[in-house]
């Protein structure tokens, strides 16, 4: 039976002028229906959730429609949405948390990692028997999820600058106490009672606050990926879920397969997450199989060739296929940035952002325009994030 799949993603509010991030999630809701859209921590985020499909054409069809339905109602205000890890002019610090007791007590008890919490991930759902079972394929699925990270990579600046990594949204990801690569557990209720352990300890106050690279949904009877950055193009969003679905497919059934199971040795799985987050797709990732850096598009090619006969399976393998050849191509989000940034400027880098989320290719401004924005773009900076995000 082929799993049905749905995505959550996160998207940045932006001034078109200055590439600033601005908390005006409020007004753009206004304009949504909240059934598909809502806030987030931060007054600069919105997230948008999509349906439920059984095919990758499916999902590509509503994640389209959701983009354009969302800039559609921030264009109505001026404004402009990026789907990326980061923004490339984000502040050092956000303003005022969104509405509501959780996010205000998030940001009290967290302060400054709660306060730098200006990213966005793509998160993807895959439809799961039961929890027990999703217990068991987390363990499976999670030597392979920094593959899933590499293409995805969308947040190589951080406050106007080159941070030097493909995904430095996952480095402030990690600072979070329940980030990163999640442990195996021998069933649900053990995951659960971990879960427990950790909300009775103050560390978090809910379940919700659990934000392991891949966890059993707190409401749904799914499985969640949560490592990945959001994607400016709604293309790479698909890929990763149809080799996410693939993933988890092969783990459900490996009886059947013959794969080899997951050995239970995930310390090295951190320094895997950090290897993908620094490279991207430009250069080496750790393969799971070796335990040994190799050259990333080997690394993607050899998941491919494993999950052949379950995206054969699904339907999804020519997509799949034809997507995969064309992201290593093309290069990770991170570095098309970079390669604007290097040819113009990080407001160019926003452009871009802004035309792929919208699925089109980024016309330059013109010079005269380019220089006067910098200089309104420079002065806002110098004159304090929290001003700024409270205009």
């Amino acid at each position: 039976m082929i799993m049905r799949i749905g995505v959550e993603e996160e998207f940045h509010i932006l001034q078109v002028e200055s590439g600033l991030l601005v908390p005006r999630a409020d007004a753009v809701l206004c304009r949504l229906p909240r059934r598909t859209f809502t806030k987030e921590l931060h007054q600069s985020t919105v997230e948008s959730n999509s349906g439920v499909h059984a095919t990758l054409a499916g999902l590509y069809a509503d994640l389209t429609r959701t983009r354009r339905r969302l800039d559609a109602a921030a264009s109505s205000l001026g404004l402009a949405v990026v789907a990326a890890g980061t923004a490339p002019l984000a502040p050092a610090a956000s303003g005022p948390p969104s509405a509501g007791a959780r996010y205000r007590h998030m940001v009290e008890e967290y302060r400054q990692v709660a306060d730098e919490q200006l990213i966005c991930g793509a998160q993807v759902h895959v439809d799961i028997p039961d929890r027990d079972t999703a217990v068991g394929v987390m363990c499976a699925v999670s030597p392979w999820l920094p593959v899933l990270l590499a293409l995805s990579a969308s947040s190589p600046f951080w406050q106007g600058a080159d941070t030097g990594y493909a995904s430095w949204r996952t480095l402030l990801w990690q600072r979070w106490p329940t980030s990163g690569p999640v442990g195996c557990f021998r069933s649900a209720a053990d995951y659960d009672a971990a879960v427990g352990d950790l909300v009775r300890s103050g560390v978090i106050s809910d379940p919700g606050m659990i934000y392991y690279d891949v966890r059993p949904s707190a409401h749904l009877r799914t499985l969640e990926l949560r490592i990945c950055d959001a994607c400016p193009r709604a293309e790479t969003v698909v890929l990763v879920a149809g080799l996410f679905r693939a993933l988890v497919t092969e783990a459900i059934e490996l009886p059947e397969s013959g794969a080899a199971v997951c050995d239970g040795r995930h310390e090295w799985l951190r320094g895997a997450s950090w290897r993908a987050a620094r490279s991207g797709l430009e250069g080496a990732l750790v393969d799971p199989r070796t335990h040994r850096e190799a050259p990333a598009a080997d690394v993607v090619r050899g998941l491919l060739a494993r999950l052949r006969p379950v995206l054969e399976a699904n339907g999804d393998w020519q997509t799949v296929n034809d997507l995969t050849e064309a992201a290593l191509a093309d290069g990770s989000a991170a570095e098309r940035m970079r390669r604007t940034a290097r040819e113009e400027d990080l407001l160019a880098c926003t452009d871009l952002l802004i035309a792929e989320t919208r699925g089109e290719r980024r016309q330059r401004r013109p010079a005269s325009v380019t220089r006067k924005v910098a200089r309104f773009a420079a002065g806002a900076a110098g004159s304090g994030a929290p001003e700024v995000l409270g205009s």
